[in-house]
């Protein structure tokens, strides 16, 4: 669909009101995390079934998110959306389920493990590292190209292949920050764990398809970058 010749302000108010659903989406899960999760809470549903409700609920996400960012889903999305705001809808639908998921789990309780201090100091150093190499390597991507802003502008959202730092030391550097945010906590209960495998588990299957969809998109630059940058999220294992 081609879009409109300009954008109104309606679909911009509502592309920026998106960018503004990402950011609380994100400070919910985060919050979801870092707080919530940090002590257990007395179960209110047998254990093996909250988990599978839990993994069930997060695959709900994954499958949307996914699913909707592949060249099928978006042609989806813009034959209901003008191609302008196609992103925006992404992106919209996308922190709306994630804020869903942080409210509808169910609570396990235990505690896997805790480590005392001056080593909880070192996991903590892991967490900040992995916020920032995320922080980094979103402003790479550009904020606005991710929350959908770009696009409903009316300006093409970059195809470019950025190789600087993160992207220099794996070719997902977003995904490596997030595996040391979730995987490195100094107390981990059983939600965390069970929120760390799920989240990380998806990502890691996830990055063929993306990777897919990346070679689709940059073409011959992106099969040179994945030359050039051998890992795919962890440097020397994956």
């Amino acid at each position: 669909m081609v879009p409109p010749e300009r954008s109104s302000p309606a679909g911009l108010a509502v592309a920026w009101l998106g960018g503004a659903a990402f950011v609380v989406a994100l400070a919910t899960c985060a919050h979801f995390f870092l707080v919530r999760l940090a002590t257990p809470a007395v179960a209110s549903w047998p254990v093996p079934l909250a988990l599978a409700w839990n993994a069930a609920l997060f695959a709900a996400f994954a499958a949307h998110h996914s699913l909707m960012a592949r060249a099928v889903g978006k042609a989806w999305i813009g034959r209901r959306v003008p191609a302008a705001y196609e992103r925006s809808l992404y992106v919209w639908l996308a922190s709306v389920l994630l804020v869903l998921v942080t409210l509808a789990w169910q609570r396990v309780p235990g505690v896997v493990y805790t480590v005392p201090t001056p080593w909880a100091w070192l996991f903590t150093a892991v967490q900040l590292a992995g916020i920032v190499v995320t922080v980094v390597a979103a402003r790479v991507l550009s904020a606005t190209d991710l929350a959908g802003i770009r696009q409903a502008t009316r300006r093409a959202p970059r195809t470019d292949v950025q190789v600087v730092w993160p992207y220099t030391l794996v070719r997902h550097p977003i995904y490596l920050g997030w595996a040391l945010i979730v995987l490195a906590a100094p107390v981990m209960t059983v939600d965390r764990l069970w929120w760390a495998a799920t989240t990380t588990g998806y990502l890691v299957i996830a990055i063929p398809w993306e990777e897919r969809n990346l070679s689709a998109v940059a073409g011959p630059a992106y099969q040179a970058y994945r030359q050039r940058v051998r890992w795919r999220m962890v440097p020397g294992l994956y």
